[in-house]
């Protein structure tokens, strides 16, 4: 669901990646441009311990966490990678996010490089809002919680190199079960990562589901649940086999878990808000992402 905004942002983080923002060649660009019409910018690179990193020497840089809630929008330079990176720190205030792709695929970005004018608009306030589920995720341990995390793409548990038995369930029902490297549990933004990479779905980014996505599967059988949003998700670790399994989100750190833990995954209270400023379709991106022979999508 998107909404249309009418009010200019008057303070707007820069989020850049070292990495594929070389020298912050673009986040000075845009930085210029910012200030030129009256908008204060502030530079949060995309580290852990907000480190200058890449940054120029004379380039004032902050912590993301410590001034998102008092800005009106965040504007990331690298790829879906630093979507998420910002996503985790404006879920909670609902700070929309604009993305700018000088990564790789870059599916939730909204503008290339060669976009840049298009922030006009944005900057006007000519813009909507796109609200992209997430999913809570919690692990306890012998009654204590080992993990309470969010995420908006996925949340994948997996082998070390070895196949594992799990079982998934939806509200306490089994839905299935299988030995395989792993499971994706996505969300329909998540659906165009790891999910699709193990041959699950492509779901519309701005629908509300839970996907369920086997990672080689040793059965034949197995095969991807959409569920719908209001499941509460549940996944046992096999006793069968003793293979080391571990839970990661959105791609952190991956985190050990015993066939005695539980572990629950649902729709999540946050969302993450993405900025829109062209009428491009989400059809329109992945032909253009995903390389596809024919550009041009066949409308029925």
């Amino acid at each position: 669901m998107a909404g249309v905004i009418s009010k200019a942002p008057g303070q707007i983080i820069l989020c850049p990646n070292a990495e594929s923002d070389v020298g912050y060649a673009m986040t000075l660009a845009v930085k210029e441009m910012l200030e030129k019409r009256g908008i204060e910018t502030i530079v949060c690179p995309v580290f852990e311990d907000g480190s200058a990193g890449a940054a120029p020497r004379d380039i004032v840089v902050s912590k993301l966490e410590d001034c998102i809630s008092s800005s009106d929008m965040v504007i990331t330079f690298g790829g879906d990678g630093t979507i998420l990176r910002a996503a985790r720190a404006a879920a909670e205030p609902g700070v929309p996010i604009l993305g700018v792709n000088m990564g790789g695929k870059g599916f939730m970005a909204e503008l290339e490089v060669g976009d840049i004018e298009l922030l006009d608009a944005a900057l006007s306030g000519s813009y909507s809002i796109e609200h992209r589920m997430m999913l809570d995720v919690a692990v306890t341990r012998n009654e204590k919680t080992l993990i309470s995390d969010f995420a908006l793409n996925d949340v994948v548990i997996r082998g070390d190199n070895k196949v594992i038995d799990l079982t998934l369930y939806g509200d306490g029902q089994r839905i299935t079960g299988f030995s395989g490297d792993g499971a994706v549990i996505a969300t329909p933004t998540g659906s165009t990562a790891y999910s699709m990479s193990a041959g699950g779905p492509i779901v519309e980014p701005s629908a509300h589901n839970i996907i369920l996505t086997p990672i080689c599967a040793h059965v034949i059988e197995a095969k991807s649940f959409v569920l719908a949003p209001e499941r509460n998700v549940s996944v046992e670790i096999g006793r069968r086999k003793h293979n080391p399994a571990y839970i990661s989100v959105d791609g952190g750190d991956h985190v050990g878990v015993r066939e005695t833990d539980s572990i629950s995954i649902r729709k999540s209270g946050r969302s993450t808000k993405l900025v829109r400023l062209s009428e491009r379709s989400f059809y329109q991106t992945v032909y253009e992402k995903l390389g596809a022979l024919d550009k041009t999508p066949t409308i029925i």
